[in-house]
C-alpha cells in the first residue's frame, strides 16, 4: 500500500521557481534565542523535535536570533540520530555580524544569549564571512536558502554589495536560493522587481490586521513566481494571545489595534474558531504565498500549532473576517 500523505502543513511545494521544497508551516528559531525571555538548552530541542514530529520540515535562523544561538541549536538538533538533512530545508540569513561585545546592546529583546555583538555589515564580504560564521556555528555543511536580513536603512549596500554576493554563491551552487527578509512592503517590492530573487519573507505584512502586502508585493511575486513565505502572523502576539500585555510590532498593542483584534476574535467565536487558528492559516489563503513560518519556544506550543493548523474553518468565517469593521 502507498505511505499516507502527511498532514497538509507538512506537505513540500516549490519556493517560487527555485527548485527548493518548503513544508507549508515552517517553524522560526527566534524564540529558540531567546527572544522576550530566556528558553533552556532541552526545552529548545524538545521544541525542536515535536516540531520534527509534526512533520515540520522548514526551519528558518539566523545569526541575530540570540547571537548565534538558534543557529547552534537548530545544528545540533539536525545532526542528532535519526534525522538526515537531506529531508528538511534550512534558511539563514545575512546582514548583521557577530563581534565580542554585550550582545543585549541595542537589542534587548533577546534573553540568554551569549556575549556577542550584533554589527550590520550588508556588504559582499560581509555576506561571505556571515555564511562562514552561520555554517560553523551550526555544524551543517550547506544552507538551502539565505536570505538579506532587514536591510532597512542599508538599501544600496544590500542591492550592490549583499545582492550580488549571493546571486554568484547560488550560481556557483553553495547554495540553492537566495531571497530578502523584513517588514518594509516597499523594499521588498524592489528586491522582486529589481533583482532577481528566489524568495521573500515578508513580516508581519500579511496578516489579519495588517494586509498591506497584497496591494503590490504579492502581486509582483505571483508575476515572477517569487516564492512567498509570511512571518510574524500572529503580529508578535496579539493574535495568538488577546492579554491585556498583549504586543502588536513588538511594543504593547495600541488601543486600536487591541478593539480591532477583538473584532476578529468576536467573529472568529462566532464559527468556533479560534483567533490564532485562523491567523495562522489566513495568509496561506492567497495564491502567492508558500509557506507560513510560525516560531515556538515550547513542545506545547507546537501541539498548539499543529491542532490550529488541522482546524476547520468554513467560508462563511473568511467572509466574516474580510469584511470591514462596523461603526458602533
Amino acid at each position: 500500500m502507498p505511505s499516507p500523505l502527511p498532514p497538509w502543513y507538512a506537505q513540500r511545494v516549490p519556493l517560487g521557481r527555485s527548485g527548493v521544497t518548503v513544508s507549508r508551516i515552517g517553524l522560526g528559531t527566534a524564540p529558540l534565542g531567546g527572544l522576550f525571555s530566556a528558553v533552556g538548552g532541552r526545552q529548545a530541542a524538545d521544541t525542536l523535535e515535536s516540531a520534527w514530529t509534526a512533520g515540520i520540515r522548514y526551519f528558518d535562523t539566523a545569526p541575530h536570533y540570540g547571537a548565534g544561538l538558534a543557529e547552534r541549536r537548530l545544528g545540533t538538533f539536525l545532526s542528532g540520530t535519526g534525522r538526515r538533512r537531506s529531508e528538511c530545508t534550512v534558511s539563514t540569513k545575512v546582514g548583521r555580524l557577530l563581534a565580542p561585545g554585550d550582545s543585549r546592546q541595542g537589542d534587548e529583546a533577546f534573553h540568554g544569549a551569549p556575549g556577542r555583538l550584533r554589527v550590520r555589515d550588508h556588504g559582499a564580504e560581509g555576506v561571505y564571512r556571515s555564511l562562514a560564521e552561520s555554517l560553523e556555528r551550526s555544524g551543517l555543511d550547506a544552507f538551502d536558502v539565505v536570505l538579506i536580513h532587514d536591510p532597512d536603512d542599508h538599501w544600496e549596500e544590500a542591492v550592490t554589495g549583499a545582492y550580488p554576493a549571493l546571486h554568484r554563491l547560488r550560481a556557483e551552487g553553495a547554495i540553492r536560493a537566495i531571497g530578502a527578509g523584513t517588514n518594509q512592503i516597499a523594499m521588498l517590492t524592489r528586491f522582486v522587481t529589481e533583482t532577481d530573487l528566489d524568495c521573500v519573507l515578508v513580516a508581519g505584512r500579511y496578516s489579519l490586521l495588517d494586509r498591506s502586502a497584497a496591494e503590490e508585493l504579492l502581486p509582483e511575486c505571483a508575476e515572477r513566481e517569487v516564492g512567498v513565505l509570511a512571518d510574524g502572523v500572529f503580529n508578535s502576539g496579539i493574535l495568538a494571545n488577546l492579554a491585556p500585555d498583549a504586543t502588536y510590532g513588538y511594543v504593547p498593542a495600541p488601543e486600536a489595534v487591541r478593539r480591532r483584534a477583538l473584532v476578529l476574535s468576536e467573529r472568529c467565536a462566532a464559527y468556533g474558531v479560534a483567533l490564532a487558528a485562523a491567523a495562522l492559516r489566513f495568509p496561506l489563503r492567497h495564491p502567492a504565498v508558500t509557506g507560513v513560518v510560525v516560531g515556538a519556544r515550547s513542545a506545547q506550543e507546537i501541539t498548539v500549532n499543529v491542532a490550529h493548523a488541522g482546524a476547520t474553518i468554513p467560508e462563511e468565517l473568511w467572509a466574516a473576517l474580510d469584511a470591514p469593521e462596523r461603526d458602533g
